[in-house]
């Protein structure tokens, strides 16, 4: 099976149904043995390979997979019998969560008695923190290097996220698989002690329990070489062999008024920017929670758009308003760089000269005391025409939290940006603009790009007992304090976009904020979501908390929710039929080149099981989030980011019994004696045929 990483599944291909006929019984027997010998781990993620223009990251197995015996490592003293003492490697080590940290790997990938890692999930959460990212994030692609603000250069004022340890963007040579289900890994345990567990300090007997991975990558060495053998192929194969693919998938955007997408905007009509990442990363595949450090942000967004929509003045401010969603910020601003290349290349309706101000909103759930920080460029804060700009933005955003539960305050004006959308935006043309974060300095967000941003960090907590359409719309604290962000964000961009009457009124609802949170974070599969997409891609929706991961296809399931949330909150409904809405060519009235027509599934009707679909027209649209790299074939490219992403064939994981050498090589020569004497007796049976099979009518007496 050729599976790209987008759409690769993780649960192992075996056993399968003994439902069979006759002539298929060898198969079932066959299959039915290795249903009796293997044990599939189905709640597994891969630590997979990445590869930017100079380096390989993440994890592979070899091309059949590795195998050694489980070793349960507990606390650090366990690790000694791994490294040196065990009798039986190579080892599969399963860790603790708690002891997955940059030292301990560095030390299991310094040694061959390693084949493999399987770690258990923490619950609680470290209480330390965990993150895997690097302490300067993005590091190279932002606004500041060696010509622009060199002090501030590779986070030299700050350090931006002091836990990160960097283990995501480390190459290891054997395959790491996280283990998500409490009950599997305590069936590899209850193996190992069965088993494996050393008696008296010495070695276990035979049979041991044993661990097979399987997770071999495509793509070595770094991007560039990567992308040279895709080219290759594609020239000179017909059915050309992939081997990795560009991080990729779309921005969400829309406007307050709307505007003609496929046209240009008017040189003289200005528009505020307002921003946000909807993607986050983690150390395993598809595993990206991003709690904090994206789905607090991208929510609030959400909430200050639908709070603009309903101020009855919305449509003839002075400047428009551009709600901005990026995708695959995470590697190196893939969506916001690609943003600014169509906008310098007049690709996109808004132009880098409409630009009035710029506002993004960073990680901002985990506040202390309800302060929220407002960051700027001291660079380009020194220019006489941009700086009278960015202090009224930065007045603007004090004055609209004024009667409402947050206070913003101001960063010193010698400190830099954080990592965002913004540092792009910057590198192309001095815009005035602002980052809101709940951090000053350092994150507090103690589980940055990691599997622990969860709702339970940024302190999302339900009453025992409710049903889950009590669970969607009961407002949490953080729901209550995230619009509240909302709210102020709200109100500050209706000033900067012109608007001069009362913002007292302008109030971001909290219950859509309970049911965002609850969809992007805990279950998907909500009366909510259900009713706001298309019938046809109901299966985005599922009961596992979502991951924001940008993977290698696009949309991917984030994206395209976020879009249907944004039109549902921004958007009107419309009397069309379901073939005008579809062709919004045929419907009168309609302006598709203004306007963005979907047919959703709506609502359930009461005692019923049918829906009432209709349709939602808005502004709503998606661009492009693929670095400009690769439009340029630059693959190995410092402007831009050059992230992609392995392909590989077979991701899975199972458990064994394995028995000793000595007991597989008498097998094996038994079984080679078995075969000789079976030749030999074949080849004499066929030999004396005409003595021992001839009829009873050919005997003389």
């Amino acid at each position: 099976r050729k599976v790209s990483g987008g759409a690769a599944g993780l649960g192992p291909v075996v056993g399968g149904s003994l439902n069979c006929v006759s002539f298929s019984s060898g198969v079932c027997w066959a299959n039915s043995v290795e249903r009796k010998i293997y044990i599939p781990l189905n709640r597994t993620a891969p630590c997979v390979r990445l590869l930017n223009a100079t380096h390989q990251v993440g994890c592979q197995s070899s091309m059949n997979g590795d195998t050694g015996v489980i070793h349960v490592v507990e606390k650090d003293q366990d690790l000694n019998w791994v490294l040196a003492d065990g009798p039986h490697p190579p080892y599969m080590v399963l860790l603790e969560g708690e002891l997955f940290t940059r030292e301990l790997m560095l030390r299991l990938k310094g040694t061959s008695r390693v084949s493999g890692l399987a770690v258990a999930i923490s619950k609680p959460s470290p209480p330390r923190g965990f993150s895997p990212g690097l302490q300067c994030p993005n590091d190279g692609f932002g606004v500041y290097d060696s010509d622009y603000g060199p002090q501030y250069a590779h986070c030299n004022w700050t350090v931006w996220n002091p836990l990160g340890n960097g283990l995501s963007y480390e190459d290891f040579h054997f395959p790491i698989f996280l283990l998500e289900d409490a009950n599997e890994t305590q069936v590899i345990k209850q193996c190992y002690q069965d088993h494996n567990l050393p008696r008296n300090g010495s070695g276990p007997e035979y049979p041991l329990c044993a661990m097979q991975l399987f997770a071999h990558m495509h793509a070595v060495t770094n991007t560039v070489t990567c992308m040279r053998r895709n080219s290759i192929q594609s020239t000179f194969s017909l059915s050309p062999e992939v081997v990795c693919d560009p991080l990729s998938d779309s921005n969400v955007w829309s406007t307050l008024k709307p505007i003609n997408a496929s046209r240009k905007m008017d040189p003289a009509d200005e528009v505020v920017i307002v921003a946000t990442r909807i993607d986050s990363h983690s150390f395993f595949w598809n595993v990206a929670p991003g709690a904090e450090s994206a789905v607090s942000s991208f929510v609030a967004h959400l909430a200050a758009a639908e709070a603009l929509h309903k101020v009855p003045d919305a449509l003839t401010l002075p400047r428009n308003i551009m709600f901005t969603f990026f995708q695959g910020e995470t590697f190196d601003y893939i969506g916001s760089s690609r943003m600014v290349y169509d906008m310098e290349r007049n690709k996109f309706p808004v132009r880098l000269e409409n630009i009035h101000s710029f506002l993004e909103l960073s990680q901002v759930a985990l506040r202390n005391s309800s302060a929220l920080w407002v960051h700027t460029d001291p660079v380009s804060g020194r220019n006489e025409s941009v700086r009278p700009q960015v202090r009224a933005l930065v007045e603007t955003l004090l004055n609209s939290s004024l009667g409402v539960n947050v206070t913003l305050q101001e960063v010193s004006q010698s400190q830099p940006l954080p990592p965002s959308s913004f540092q792009r935006f910057l590198r192309a043309r001095p815009i005035p603009g602002a980052v809101l974060a709940d951090h000053r300095a350092a994150f507090q967000n103690r589980y940055y790009q990691s599997v622990y941003d969860t709702a339970e960090n940024i302190l999302m907590r339900y009453p025992e007992g409710l049903s889950p359409e009590e669970t969607l719309d009961y407002v949490t604290d953080t729901a209550q304090s995230l619009a509240e962000v909302a709210t102020v964000v709200a109100r500050a961009l209706y000033q900067l976009a012109g608007g001069t009457g009362n913002t007292s009124a302008i109030q971001a609802d909290p219950r859509t904020v309970s049911r965002m949170l609850y969809g992007f974070l805990i279950k998907t599969n909500n009366s909510w979501f259900q009713s706001i997409i298309k019938q046809d891609l109901k299966g985005l929706l599922g009961d596992e908390p979502p991951q924001h991961y940008i993977a290698v296809s696009y949309p991917v399931n984030t994206t395209q929710l976020v879009q249907f949330v944004l039109a549902n909150l921004t958007g009107t409904v419309v009397n069309f039929t379901k073939e005008e809405c579809l062709n919004p060519e045929r419907a009168p009235g309609a302006d598709k080149e203004m306007y963005d027509y979907t047919w959703v599934q709506g609502s359930r009707e009461p005692n019923s099981t049918s829906r009432v679909p209709f349709c939602v027209q808005s502004t709503v649209h998606l661009t492009k989030a693929l670095s400009p790299a690769f439009e340029l074939k630059e693959w190995g490219s410092t402007e831009y980011s050059t992230w992609t992403e392995s392909r590989w064939k077979d991701i899975r994981a199972r458990i064994f019994l394995v028995a000793s050498k000595e007991l597989e090589i008498i097998t094996l020569v038994v079984g080679i004696a078995i075969l000789v004497l079976s030749l030999l007796a074949t080849y004499f049976i066929n030999a004396k045929a005409h003595v021992l099979f001839s009829s009873p009518g050919d005997v003389a007496y």
